[in-house]
């Protein structure tokens, strides 16, 4: 994303919730709450009509739950995915493992707080994703044993050393600035070998490399 201010709908089927998570995030610089909705099937309606840059959903809605409007919006399949943040009062594996599969690029408690919240926002827009980082280890190793119902797709093309070594530090929930100074290379390095590994993995965000790291045994909790 580039110019402007980073336009959000907000989804949540309490008006106190939407009214503070509209609070919090208009009150933030470069962001700017265009849309809200109650229930999830207004919240594609509208982020189908608004196209804003980011969507931040609750996961328990009427009619239609923020998991399959994530879907809807950001799922395999989807022509032009909007980016999807997920948040909820529910400190749930399966809910957090759900969303990511539906094409969520973060995933928030809460209680997260205005930076946390602010942060998973604007990484959503760049193309990024944040996943909060209390939930992070466990999740990941969910994945790890769980096992998965078919193999996990190996890479089109064999990962270099540095991509293996950008692929762990993703899976560990790193940021691309963590990441450039934990390897010593840039910023535009982190992201040129994260595009590589997105395409040679036939994933769609750095969360779909992370969850492929932990079912394929390359990374371990």
């Amino acid at each position: 994303m580039t110019g402007g201010d980073i336009r959000v709908v907000v989804a949540d089927d309490q008006e106190i919730a939407r009214t503070g998570l509209r609070m919090i995030l208009d009150a933030q610089p470069g962001i700017e709450v265009v849309g809200e909705a109650a229930d999830g099937r207004r919240a594609v309606e509208l982020a189908r009509r608004l196209r804003p840059d980011v969507c931040l959903f609750d996961i328990r809605m009427p009619g239609l739950d923020g998991i399959e409007a994530t879907r809807r919006l950001a799922g395999p399949g989807v022509a032009e995915p909007l980016a999807v943040v997920v948040i909820t009062t529910f400190d749930l594996d399966e809910y957090v493992y759900a969303a990511l599969r539906a094409g969520a690029r973060g995933f928030l408690l809460k209680d997260a707080g205005p930076d946390l919240l602010s942060q998973a926002v604007r990484a959503a827009a760049n193309g990024d994703a944040l996943i909060a980082p209390n939930i992070t280890a466990r999740l990941l190793e969910s994945f790890a044993f769980a096992g998965t119902v078919a193999p996990p797709a190996q890479p089109v093309e064999a990962l270099t050393s540095r991509e293996e070594e950008i692929l762990a530090t993703v899976a560990r929930g790193r940021t691309n600035s963590e990441i450039a100074d934990e390897l010593h290379i840039s910023l535009s390095t982190v992201k040129s070998h994260i595009a590589s590994l997105m395409m040679k993995l036939g994933v769609r965000n750095r969360v779909e490399i992370a969850m492929w790291a932990y079912e394929t045994r390359r990374v371990r909790p």
